[in-house]
């Protein structure tokens, strides 16, 4: 996955056909705390095909989006910062779609594909739904589907969207977007790099101790090759 290719990318669901359920490859992996929503965006609706537990009266909706890729302690930092907004969070994670991570990411982003990201995600504690292949604009349809409260995103950029157009322009009009400081600066690309970094070590250092016991070897070999006289 990490030598620049795309074979590991799940095939985009297109619209009008349900994406393919994650029950049917983890039987008996129902968390009962956290559900799994699976939908697809028609020009009437969005369908909530599967869910765990609903929003409860009293809590507060909170949706947010993005690859979640790699998932590490600053996907984890985030989430619990989300997590604190409200006094009984009802926190829903959208999960973009392979090809539209590798829209905005680029490369041969994302590492993870769709349903490995989605397992991921459904690990964590302060997550309660998972949307699976949520689209890449935070619409008006989505936000009455769900019942969103507030909308919130890291510090990261925000990408437009292909039009150019930002994501996140429906929930900023109605005044329920924030931006969340995770405190941490841990990010997929530095994981990445980290482990790009340190193969290229590997590989260089290996090199080296071979060079020396080719060297070694035909030093001996030179050696055992000359007359006894000349030893």
């Amino acid at each position: 996955m990490l030598l620049v290719t795309k074979a590991h990318h799940s095939g985009q669901v297109s619209q009008g056909q349900p994406a393919p359920s994650l029950g049917l490859q983890c039987p008996g992996g129902r968390n009962p705390w956290t559900g799994v929503s699976q939908f697809l965006q028609t020009s009437q609706k969005i369908i909530q095909f599967a869910s765990g537990k609903e929003p409860q009266p009293g809590e507060t909706v909170i949706y947010v989006a993005g690859a979640f890729d790699l998932f590490h302690i600053g996907h984890v930092d985030f989430l619990e910062k989300v997590h604190r907004l409200a006094d009984r969070p009802y926190i829903i994670a959208g999960l973009h779609f392979d090809q539209e991570v590798n829209r905005y990411k680029g490369k041969n982003y994302p590492i993870m594909n769709l349903h490995e990201r989605t397992l991921s995600v459904l690990a964590c504690r302060y997550v309660s739904e998972v949307v699976i292949g949520a689209p890449y604009a935070v619409t008006a349809e989505l936000l009455s589907h769900f019942k969103v409260d507030l909308v919130c995103h890291g510090k990261t950029e925000i990408i437009p969207d292909r039009d150019g157009s930002d994501p996140y322009q429906e929930p900023k009009r109605r005044g329920i977007f924030r931006q969340i400081d995770s405190g941490s600066n841990l990010t997929t690309d530095l994981i990445v790099q980290r482990i790009i970094t340190n193969r290229l070590e590997y590989e260089a250092r290996n090199q080296k101790k071979e060079a020396k016991e080719l060297a070694f070897l035909e030093a001996a070999r030179r050696q055992a090759a000359q007359p006894w006289g000349e030893r």
